[in-house]
């Protein structure tokens, strides 16, 4: 059978148009995903939970073997010793990254957008942009010139009045700093603190899946969804896609198309591309791969936001239960660095009020500092094989540009501020500086190991407070002590040189630009430059990572340009 759009990938991008390239009857839609189904009604429970803390954790739900590095590689100095790997939770599920993420459903900076189209992308400034964020969202809150209420994806905030202890003093440490109150994030862009706008209807989840891909829309018959499929190889005559090998549930397929739309994320699409003959000449050589067409930006300039985290112990009645909600980061801060040349609002606080699923999750709290604006652009995804069951190499490459590490130095500095002043002070004790470390994310795997391992140690945290001190200085801290890091400017400096990792943000690996930029590889439409019948629609497309969670700016991205397709772009 052939289709006239195949879509590789059923995250966030891939649901989108799924739904509306579908929408057409003339349209024969085929959409394929790694992962598994989320069918209405099946839902597994870790998903819909409007805590993400679970689905985040669950391996069923990644690409397990994916691994990355965050801190800056030296090419130029081979004796030097690599960074670390780290585990990366890249999502393998029908809604991809909107099926496990923080839920964190906000847009970016006016300014960002009107680069974007400066960077090359025609058509992709603010004035383009809103009307499709509008389109993606319900907005339960709010009806006025910067919300949608007819979207898929129902977005609200846990207001105020539902907020615990530690919340409420975060605001009012936030407020004391002279900061305004916004009741809307996504509304008018400014500094402030606000309500984070969750894509959850209150109750569940809202997932692209969920939202996008109903049981009226699996029900059209012109629509193919094939869940645990993963893509081998496109199929080429000439210069033309016209297909994909996959292997569907361990049996092998080709399915044949019009056009082929690569939707699987910022590191799997330029790699589907680079296996396939599409990227720097020299890479592909290197590989003994031909070149079937020479585009440099293939899986350069990743990009994603560097983040550091100070955390501290919540006291008894301050801490977050379900009573308030399952949610754990009820608000956030918005603010500016005053870095010369950076605009308003480069920097993200939010804040959690439980850091993980677990008894001492419930105990930490954890103020998440990221560069809103960040200037890194050095990442890069390459091959390490030919073998389409490999993972890519993936080298973040974060704080590769000094004015990120100033800006998470002196946030941090912010941050301890806040932690000490009185409203926070009153209801946490014990601040240390974090880091999200293996041990961290094997201690965060939902098993009963865990569930009872936790429970002894948050019984001895509750205990008397030389206690608690001892154990999280010995068990907790992870090479620097809070004093450390405010007496010492050097400590600092290593501390997030080591400590600082993305926010699961990865972006822009196969940048919209101008046919005269060199760098691009795609146009303003995800049409791949020298190829036809093959189109990026993801995060990899963006001509730099917003001052935002990516999931909403995908999400518009996709609905921007499904809307130009079925106009006849």
């Amino acid at each position: 059978m052939d289709y006239s759009h195949i879509i590789v990938g059923g995250g966030s991008a891939g649901s989108v148009l799924a739904n509306r390239l579908s929408a057409r009857s003339a349209n024969r839609v085929l959409l394929l995903e790694a992962g598994q189904d989320t069918p209405p009604g099946q839902v597994p429970k870790e998903i819909e939970d409007t805590y993400p803390g679970t689905a985040y954790f669950d391996p069923r739900f990644h690409w397990t073997k994916l691994k990355v590095r965050t801190q800056v590689v030296s090419h130029n100095n081979p004796d030097a010793a690599p960074p670390p790997l780290r585990k990366y939770e890249q999502a393998r599920v029908l809604g991809g990254g909107s099926s496990i993420n923080g839920q964190m459903a906000n847009r970016g900076a006016p300014t960002d957008f009107d680069e974007w189209e400066a960077r090359g992308a025609a058509g992709w400034n603010w004035d383009g942009v809103l009307p499709f964020f509008k389109k993606v969202e319900h907005d339960l809150d709010f009806a006025d010139e910067w919300h949608g209420r007819e979207g898929h994806i129902t977005v609200t905030r846990i207001p105020a009045e539902r907020w615990c202890d530690h919340t409420k003093a975060a605001g009012e440490a936030f407020r004391l700093a002279g900061f305004k109150y916004l009741p809307d994030q996504n509304g008018r862009f400014e500094d402030g603190y606000f309500p984070v706008t969750a894509s959850i209807d209150g109750r569940k989840r809202v997932s692209a899946a969920v939202g996008y891909l109903n049981a009226q829309v699996r029900a059209r018959e012109n629509l193919t969804i094939s869940t645990e499929t993963q893509v081998s190889g496109l199929l080429f005559e000439g210069n033309r896609c016209v297909g994909v090998s996959a292997m569907v549930k361990g049996q092998p397929r080709e399915f044949r198309g019009a056009e082929v739309i690569l939707s699987s994320g910022a590191i799997h699409s330029p790699a589907i591309l680079l296996r396939n003959g599409i990227g720097p000449v020299g890479h592909l050589r290197e590989m003994g791969i031909e070149v079937r067409s020479a585009l440099p930006g293939v899986g350069q300039r990743l990009m994603d936001h560097p983040s550091i985290s100070l955390s501290s112990f919540i006291r008894r009645p301050a801490r977050l239960t379900d009573a308030h909600s399952r949610r754990h980061i009820l608000l956030g801060l918005r603010y500016s660095s005053g870095l010369p040349e950076t605009p308003k609002g480069d920097m993200f606080v939010a804040v959690a009020s439980k850091s993980a699923w677990h008894a001492v999750g419930q105990q930490v709290a954890s103020l998440l500092a990221f560069v809103n604006k960040t200037y890194s652009e050095a990442g890069q995804v390459r091959l390490a094989s030919t073998d389409w069951q490999e993972e890519p190499v993936v080298e973040f490459n974060l704080l590769s540009d000094r004015r990120d590490l100033d800006r998470l130095m002196s946030g941090f500095r912010m941050l301890a501020a806040m932690q000490l002043s009185a409203p926070l002070a009153a209801v946490t004790t014990d601040p240390f500086p974090a880091a999200y470390s293996d041990k961290v994310r094997a201690i965060g795997v939902v098993n009963e190991r865990n569930r009872w391992l936790t429970k002894a140690v948050a019984a001895l945290l509750d205990g008397p407070p030389a206690l608690r001190s001892w154990i999280i200085d010995r068990y907790v801290v992870e090479g620097f002590t809070f004093r450390q890091v405010m007496e010492d400017e050097e400590a600092l400096e290593a501390f997030i040189r080591k400590a600082t990792i993305g926010v699961w943000h990865a972006s822009c690996s196969c940048r919209m630009g101008r046919d005269d930029d060199p760098m691009a590889v795609v146009d303003n439409q995800g049409r791949v430059r020298g190829m036809e019948g093959l189109r990026v629609v993801d995060a990899s497309i963006f001509p730099v990572v917003p001052c935002a969670n990516t999931n909403f700016p995908v999400l518009m991205t996709a609905e921007k340009i499904a809307d130009t397709m079925l106009a006849g772009g």
